[in-house]
């Protein structure tokens, strides 16, 4: 009986996987993108169990079987961001503050009322940068008079549909615009920042809406947003940091197809998930807040901060702008069919209408 069960379960595992590599935008099968590690776990679990317990027979070879080949397919996904890879993002040599820009990026939770516990996290860290997301005219009332002095460059987008979002700069903004990409009630901020040493680079904020039943029943106006973003990065290449809640997964087709279209990479890759969502279910928990960057900066340091009231941890990194160390990284970079691929997703997501 314990054989039957723990070979079932290996099955739908492996299942789940299967339906993960679908190339569909339906909320139900890019769901399954998200618990990789959750999955790899049980099947790892499922195959010991197996060993352990049940006796020779089909269903023995059966569980095996199903969990061995999940868990190779997960680890494929999964291991380039754990210890066990190679750095996609060189390390900084030196901290010079002229050169550096630290980030600090929040999703607030608009229904979360504890503004005082970030605003402490950011009066310790003095980022360059505090992006927040999901904050609303509460949320601006709170940042505005803690921010202003050291902060006081900023972008502010108050709104009360999960969407609006703030940033505070204490390095100069300039040609600062804020787009409503695919969909008209979802913002994003397109700026440029001048660092201490007098270069500029772009800055890019975004939130797309998830998809999830109460959101989207497709991932498509997501996907077509990161995709249109990867596109003019490509189109105009230039030092650029784009970061935010993209509420997709590092790993996921959607996020890696972005960093092959705009050349972009990702500062975790080699040094660890620094999962972000959900803050308080650690069962439940991958990465959805992200900072990518072009080839022309290194890593000095990254951190996921402590719990302040949301449902997302606040991330903080800080990047030296070193473009004379551009050619140690290794580009990703798209091929004619990705790029094609890309394009007709954007224009999808331009003209289709979302029905939830």
């Amino acid at each position: 009986m314990l054989g039957i069960l723990l070979g079932c379960i290996a099955i739908a595992l492996l299942l789940a996987t299967i339906i993960a590599r679908i190339e569909l935008h339906w909320w139900w099968i890019r769901s399954f993108e998200f618990p990789r590690l959750q999955i790899a776990s049980l099947a790892l679990i499922t195959g010991v169990l197996t060993a352990i317990f049940v006796e020779p027979g089909p269903w023995l070879w059966s569980a095996f079987l199903a969990a061995g080949i999940t868990l190779i397919i997960q680890c494929y996904y999964i291991l380039p961001w754990t210890r066990l890879w190679p750095v996609q993002v060189q390390s900084a040599e030196s901290n010079d503050p002229n050169k550096t820009i630290t980030l600090l990026i929040a999703n607030v939770l608009t229904p979360n009322r504890q503004s005082q516990p970030l605003i402490d996290m950011i009066k310790q860290h003095k980022p360059d940068i505090v992006l927040t997301l999901e904050s609303d005219q509460w949320w601006q009332g709170q940042l505005d008079p803690a921010l202003a002095e050291q902060w006081p460059n900023s972008v502010k987008i108050p709104l009360d549909n999960l969407y609006g979002m703030h940033l505070y700069s204490h390095l100069e903004l300039t040609d600062t615009s804020v787009e409503w990409l695919i969909q008209d009630d979802i913002p994003s901020i397109h700026t440029r920042v001048t660092l201490a040493n007098g270069e500029s680079i772009r800055f890019y904020a975004l939130h797309p809406r998830p998809p999830a039943p109460s959101e989207s029943e497709k991932s498509l106006w997501r996907d077509a947003e990161l995709l249109l973003v990867g596109k003019k990065i490509h189109e105009d290449p230039q030092p650029t940091l784009v970061a935010g809640d993209l509420n997709d997964v590092a790993w996921s087709r959607t996020t890696r197809l972005f960093c092959r279209i705009g050349g972009m990479l990702d500062p975790r890759q080699g040094r660890g998930l620094y999962s972000t969502f959900h803050a308080k279910y650690p069962m439940l928990r991958w990465p959805l807040d992200h900072i990518f960057v072009t080839e022309h900066f290194t890593l000095v340091g990254m951190q996921r901060l402590n719990y302040f009231g949301s449902d997302h941890f606040p991330i903080l990194a800080t990047l030296c702008y070193r473009p004379s160390r551009k050619d140690e990284h290794e580009t990703p970079e798209a091929d004619a069919e990705e790029r094609s691929e890309a394009s007709e997703t954007i224009q999808e997501g331009k003209t289709e209408q979302q029905e939830t």
